[in-house]
């Protein structure tokens, strides 16, 4: 059974750009450990531009023309250190994951204790004849093809300019699609039968205190109190391989929540989605779409309710089209996403948040592990209040470098 880092998954899935292999792998007795990771780190500059006035940093849409912010930072993906582990014991495949994540980035004098997470921990058992269990934390179910698609996976994306210090940027995330995120889970994924799996599970209850949600959206007394029972998350996929290669997926997720502080009363949230990516001679295209009640917009149920403790609706998705160079292996890429979050009869100063991003990137492996990165990004805000819209932007250039061992 495969244990490996899930980011060597993503970077086989964007494989002219880099040489990700298996990583460092040490026979130990009955057991055999892989050592790998991934080490990164991006110059950027952002500059602010739009609306300026009352209002729009509580928006999340800087100072208007006047601002400008450089960094040097992580990408999308956070470094990474990973140990797994596999055996063969009584006619089963039992595994384990563990993973740290440092941040390398800090912006305090005096202060080098920069973000840590620890993403991974988990173990696996079953057999190739009827699937595997894995219990622990992993990447969620829901969604989690939208991120591993993304060409902004090996660079930086979105955030670059407001999340200085912090362990990873947003990448694509909240501008196409939902944030997976790193979750406990006890999940069943069936056996490969000809290109076609599925993968079932249960997740922790997810307590989301509207994070990254502008205030003007959360309204008076709107924090969701959703960890009130596990959720319920799936996927299915098939993938095919040839002159014309490629993988159509759908996933969804459904948590009963608790409604919101002071107002009571319960909701069930969900969201679904669907996605193909499909390559041929160099040309790769992906296509993603998903909607849901109740989910939020970047977060999953950050933002989802408002304040009578009502579901909004999201949805959103992205489209990219890259190209290998032949002979160099550099890879030029053209994505573009949306995400919007609708307000409610009870949300007097919101109709509509709509996030939106164009990316440009290239991505060339240097070696066979080691890859540069050039991108730019405009992220876009339209903040419709009933009355008005507030509008801001953010455009970023980053240039740095990411290496898989």
């Amino acid at each position: 059974m495969n244990t490996k880092l899930n980011v060597a998954v993503a970077a086989a899935l964007f494989a002219a750009a880099t040489g990700a292999q298996a990583g460092i792998v040490i026979p130990a007795g009955d057991w055999t450990l892989d050592i790998g990771g991934v080490v990164n780190a991006y110059y950027t500059n952002t500059k602010f531009g739009g609306d300026t006035g009352a209002g729009t940093a509580a928006l999340g849409l800087g100072a208007g023309d006047a601002s400008s912010q450089s960094n040097i930072t992580t990408g999308l993906l956070p470094n990474y250190l990973s140990v797994s582990g596999k055996t063969r014991q009584n006619d089963l495949d039992v595994g384990f994951t563990i993973s740290i994540n440092p941040g390398a980035s800090t912006s305090n004098s005096g202060i080098q204790g920069s973000q840590q997470e620890n993403r991974q921990a988990f173990l696996t058992f079953g057999d190739a004849s009827w699937g595997s269990f894995k219990l622990g934390k992993d990447l969620g179910i829901f969604a989690s093809d939208a991120i591993l698609n993304d060409m902004t996976l090996l660079g930086v994306g979105g955030g670059a300019g407001s999340l200085a210090g912090n362990t990873t940027t947003l990448g694509r995330i909240g501008s196409g699609f939902m944030y997976a995120d790193w979750k406990s889970q006890v999940a069943y994924t069936s056996p490969n039968w000809n290109g076609f799996q599925f993968t079932a599970g249960i997740t922790q209850g997810w307590n989301a205190t509207n994070t990254g949600v502008p205030a003007a959206a959360t309204g008076a007394g709107s924090t969701d109190r959703s960890g009130a029972a596990t959720a319920y998350e799936g996927k299915a996929s098939y993938e095919w391989t040839g002159d014309v290669a490629g993988k159509v997926w759908a996933s969804a997720i459904s948590q009963r929540i608790a409604g919101v502080t002071g107002v009571g009363g319960s909701e069930t949230a969900y969201a679904w989605d669907v996605g193909t990516t499909v390559n041929l001679a160099g040309f790769g295209l992906t296509g993603y779409f998903y909607d849901g009640k109740g989910i939020g917009q970047t977060f999953q149920f950050a933002g989802g309710l408002d304040a009578a403790g009502n579901r909004r609706d999201s949805k959103g998705g992205y489209v990219q089209a890259t190209y290998a160079l032949p002979g160099v292996g550099t890879k030029l890429g053209v994505s573009w996403g949306q995400s919007t979050l609708e307000g409610n009869s009870a949300d007097l100063a919101l109709d509509e948040i709509k996030d939106s991003m164009w990316t440009v990137g290239a991505y060339h492996p240097l070696t066979k592990h080691l890859n540069l990165v050039a991108e730019f990004s405009k992220s876009e805000r339209e903040y419709d209040n009933r009355t008005t819209t507030v509008e801001g932007n953010a455009k970023t250039v980053s240039l740095g470098a990411i290496l898989f061992f």
